[in-house]
């Protein structure tokens, strides 16, 4: 049974994570900064109050896992605020570098004393932040953050590796929840994690680094 710990899980993506892992017999610990109704109803441990934009909140979840080896770490807290060329809220994008990138790096680098050789970490991140896969423009502040987060999800493969330590860089598909207005066109997050959890799983030091969708597919910078 291995733990896992995973930010943002306070619905969609995040709380699927935490579900499948319960179900399949793995132990799951919630992070997040308020938790939903079925969040709290589901029977995992959760750790609220904690935003990830905060080094003094996250120096709070260091020393609540004092002493927890954790196995996956599952960096899946963010935001997606949209932000086209005739309304660039400059704050936005900050604010979405913040926590997007910035607070995944934060997570993780005070997560690192919990991690062993053969944990591994996770970073979920978009096809948005793509630059071979950007058609369409826009989405300034989303865009340039998951540009910045698959970045430091390749250089922390680089630099963990030696620890013995995979990275995972996911894209979860277009999936309908809250964050993309429950868009009609994506996929459940049922789908969604039942392919992310493939990936970790098959997750080595031969492959760390890459940028999968949750289906499978290597996807471009």
């Amino acid at each position: 049974m291995a733990i896992y710990v995973i930010t943002g899980a306070n619905r969609g993506i995040g709380y699927e994570y935490c579900r499948q892992l319960k179900e399949r017999g793995d132990t799951a610990i919630a992070v997040c900064r308020t938790p939903s109704n079925e969040l709290k109803q589901l029977g995992v441990q959760v750790e609220t109050g904690i935003d990830i934009a905060s080094d003094r909140s996250v120096a709070d979840l260091t020393d609540r896992f004092d002493g927890l080896e954790i196995d996956v770490l599952i960096n899946n807290a963010g935001i997606l605020q949209r932000n086209t060329l005739e309304n660039l809220d400059f704050e936005s994008i900050r604010q979405q570098f913040e926590v997007n990138a910035l607070g995944t790096l934060r997570v993780t680098q005070a997560l690192l004393p919990n991690l062993h050789s053969g944990s591994k970490v996770i970073i979920m991140t978009s096809r948005m932040g793509s630059i071979a896969d950007n058609t369409s423009g826009g989405s300034y502040g989303y865009r340039m953050s998951k540009v910045a987060l698959s970045m430091a999800g390749k250089s922390l493969s680089h630099d963990l590796k030696p620890r013995g330590i995979p990275v995972g860089i996911l894209h979860p598909g277009l999936v309908s929840t809250r964050m993309t207005g429950f868009t009609s066109g994506g996929i459940t997050p049922e789908t969604s994690v039942n392919g992310l959890l493939e990936r970790i799983d098959a997750l080595t030091l031969e492959t760390t680094g890459t940028f999968w969708h949750a289906n499978g597919e290597v996807l471009p910078w």
